[in-house]
């Protein structure tokens, strides 16, 4: 890819996105901040953009449950993820997309220090009139080639992943 190229997909990952060129590679760069709200867990993290989200440590920490867990944020974010690409794939082959969920689960390695996730199941509800083998291969595409979250997590942790089409 030509230099220019490159800086447009940086773009196109986020509003946010700094462009770096550094040891002549132009790198893509993403932050946000966070800061903690209590002498708790609570803690808010908030992107360039303004957006916020609150997340919490368990009560058995001595948490409060004000805000998601970092680990089940993993979950939302690759469920997000996933979904922003089924929905763009799915308007691209002009399918009749009304509404769409997305149950989520996980399972954790029980032992050592470090919990990460071993298995996730992404099961999606898809609501409208929508062909059943392009909702197939817009998940597969999105599991298997564009959700960034979900290659991550691949890393360690097995993905599957089920659908329903509903009327």
């Amino acid at each position: 890819m030509v230099r220019h190229e490159v800086m447009q997909k940086c773009l196109k990952l986020s509003t946010f996105t700094n462009i770096s060129y550094y040891n002549n590679q132009i790198i893509c760069l993403m932050s946000l901040e966070l800061h903690r709200i209590n002498d708790a867990y609570h803690m808010e993290a908030k992107n360039a953009d303004g957006n916020t989200l609150e997340m919490d440590g368990s009560p058995e920490i001595g948490g409060e449950n004000k805000g998601m867990r970092p680990m089940q944020l993993l979950l939302a974010a690759v469920a997000g993820c996933s979904s922003i690409d089924v929905i763009s794939i799915l308007k691209k082959q002009r399918q009749e997309l009304k509404d769409l969920k997305v149950d989520v689960s996980g399972e954790r390695e029980p032992e050592g220090k470090a919990n990460v996730w071993t298995k996730i199941h992404l099961h999606y509800k898809l609501w409208g009139n929508l062909n059943e083998s392009k909702v197939a291969k817009a998940i597969e595409l999105s599991n298997e080639e564009y959700c960034s979250v979900g290659i991550m997590l691949s890393k360690t942790a097995k993905i599957t992943y089920t659908f329903e089409i509903f009327e």
